[in-house]
């Protein structure tokens, strides 16, 4: 297939992977620009539209896995806020103070700081493996071959 592969194809397909990288400068980029350079090219060229299905796919699974990380650990924050903050209430609406306190009887880092590392770690791997396979994307579609993301779910077919 790298014979039949024009250096114009190999270097859409590797800008598409490449243009990813743009969240980094202006909000849902690593979305718009490889949409609109795969929906420019699809028709043309088989190899751009394989890897501008592939990066669009990587990167909606990506935003997915985060935004599930993310419900995931939001329990853990709400059960947390109610050991620091102390509401003194007299009567329906009348807030008589507002106390912030650690009481170390009720205060148990282990109940929230857990889950929470666990949670901060994965969403730091799912960063990395973004990187990675990001950059290796781009490295081998330059070269011609195709590459296929791990953990990606096929939304565009």
């Amino acid at each position: 297939m790298e014979s039949a592969l024009t250096k114009h194809e190999k270097n859409l397909s590797a800008l598409i992977h490449a243009s990813t990288f743009s969240k980094f400068f202006f909000p849902f980029g690593n979305f718009i620009i490889p949409l609109v350079l795969w929906t420019a090219n699809k028709n043309e060229y088989s190899f751009v539209d394989h890897n501008g299905k592939q990066a669009l796919n990587f990167q909606i699974s990506m935003l997915l896995y985060s935004i599930i990380l993310g419900i995931i650990s939001v329990p853990f924050f709400i059960g947390f806020l109610p050991n620091i903050f102390d509401f003194g209430f007299d009567g329906l609406n009348n807030f008589n103070n507002l106390n912030i306190h650690f009481n170390s009887d009720d205060f148990r880092f282990g109940k929230w700081l857990f889950p929470i590392g666990i949670a901060g770690l994965v969403q730091g791997a799912l960063f990395i493996v973004n990187i990675v396979y990001t950059i290796l994307a781009t490295i081998r579609t330059n070269e011609g071959q195709e590459f296929e993301y791990p953990i990606t779910i096929n939304f565009i077919k």
